[in-house]
């Protein structure tokens, strides 16, 4: 995947930044059995709003606590914090983020659940990101994604088509480039949070040529049995 520091194009379009191109290396992590005055303490230190938890055991699962926590856990309720264990107040298991995961998901991720940070993770644990993340070293602004995607789209369009002149409508490298288009077009759909066309270009296509439906229809029925 492709990033804007990597300035490699594939058209006129860059493909979207992942998560480890803009997660906080910088991981501060504590044991779960730490009392949550020395969770404070750290953070304080490091200036951090969370804390992995760490794992016990290779079975175990990894846990986050975060100023949040602590501030509706124990200050609310004027709990003495030097008495307190993080584990009486973490999340566990929490939710961890693909470092291969495009940061508009992140995004949107943290929309659907409402966090606010989390641990980046891939075997090991690699980073956090946050929404300070996304929002100071994302590129959205250069490069939101709907007008990316478009563009994309209408390139893989002429694409398929000139694929179609030169190779045939039912040639192999045809019916790859239309499945393209058409998984184009449904992301840049979703993202904008519109129906699909009531003629989409490759139905289109197949108005002109259709003896492509049958050919590929043909050859995904091996795929299926």
């Amino acid at each position: 995947m492709l990033t804007k520091n990597n300035t490699q194009h594939s058209g006129d379009y860059k493909v979207m930044l992942k998560a480890s191109d803009i997660m906080t290396d910088d991981v501060a992590t504590i044991r779960g059995s730490a009392t949550v005055a020395e969770a404070v303490k750290l953070m304080k230190f490091k200036n951090l709003r969370a804390l992995i938890v760490t794992l016990r055991n290779k079975e175990d699962a990894y846990g986050i606590v975060t100023h949040t926590d602590i501030v509706n856990k124990v200050v609310a309720y004027g709990k003495d914090s030097a008495n307190m264990r993080v584990y009486e107040i973490m999340t566990k298991p929490c939710i961890v983020i693909n470092p291969d995961l495009g940061v508009e998901y992140v995004a949107r991720l943290f929309a659907l659940t409402g966090l606010r940070i989390a641990p980046v993770i891939k075997g090991d644990l690699l980073g956090v990101l946050s929404e300070t993340d996304i929002l100071y070293k994302g590129d959205f602004l250069e490069n939101p994604k709907v007008p990316l995607l478009r563009r994309e789209l209408d390139k893989a369009i002429e694409e398929a088509i000139d694929i179609a002149k030169i190779k045939g409508a039912t040639s192999q490298e045809c019916i790859d480039a239309w499945a393209l288009v058409e998984d184009l077009e449904a992301e840049a759909t979703y993202q904008e949070g519109e129906k699909s066309p009531d003629t989409t270009p490759f139905q289109q296509f197949c108005l002109d040529n259709p003896e492509i439906l049958k050919v590929r229809h043909e050859k995904a029925e091996p795929a299926l049995v």
